[in-house]
């Protein structure tokens, strides 16, 4: 009985130190979005869809509903830049900012503008192009940098934390697609 009892509660301790170390389960586009992220990237160079997909998690962890009662969205779009920078993507006569089939190429349209915006400020036109999308681009011009505002500066390391996840998840979503007919 004692040699049974110590097996198990072996047992037990392992699985609590494999509970306790296990590596972190990493981030993955939804696959409903997967077509979305990818196609908003494919107009501009400086965008990918691991980077893409960071800065949607950091904005609302994909919740096409989120508001924050300033933005709205998947993409949390301010009402003013989705006036400018909404679209209707869908065919259905709306841009509708709480449709993530019209604001993931929005967004990806209007990170592709920030990057042209930013180009030849010192420093890494990635992290200058998100602080413009969390900041506003005229913040990132006035300093010409990241602006010394913590939200800004905690979303751009944010984003840069999650954007290796998203490499190595959606290298693993890509192989697992099936191929097209004919490939």
């Amino acid at each position: 009985m004692a040699l049974a009892l110590g097996a198990v509660l072996i047992l037990v301790a392992l699985g609590v130190v494999w509970w306790l170390t296990r590596p972190p389960t990493l981030p993955t586009i939804p696959p409903q979005y997967l077509a979305n992220v990818q196609s908003a990237t494919k107009t501009c160079p400086e965008l990918s869809v691991p980077m893409l997909a960071a800065q949607l998690d950091a904005e609302s962890h994909w919740d096409p509903r989120a508001d924050s009662g300033q933005a709205q969205g998947i993409a949390q779009f301010h009402p003013s830049t989705w006036a400018e920078w909404g679209k209707d993507h869908t065919g259905d006569g709306k841009a509708d900012v709480w449709n993530p089939a019209d604001a993931i190429p929005a967004q990806g349209a209007y990170m592709c503008h920030l990057f042209k915006q930013v180009k030849g400020i010192p420093g890494d036109p990635t992290q200058l192009a998100l602080a413009a999308y969390n900041a506003g681009p005229g913040a990132v011009l006035k300093v010409r940098g990241i602006p010394h505002i913590p939200e800004t500066q905690n979303y751009v390391k944010r984003i840069e934390a999650l954007i290796p996840q998203y490499t190595q998840t959606y290298a693993k979503q890509i192989s697992a697609s099936p191929s097209p007919p004919g490939n």
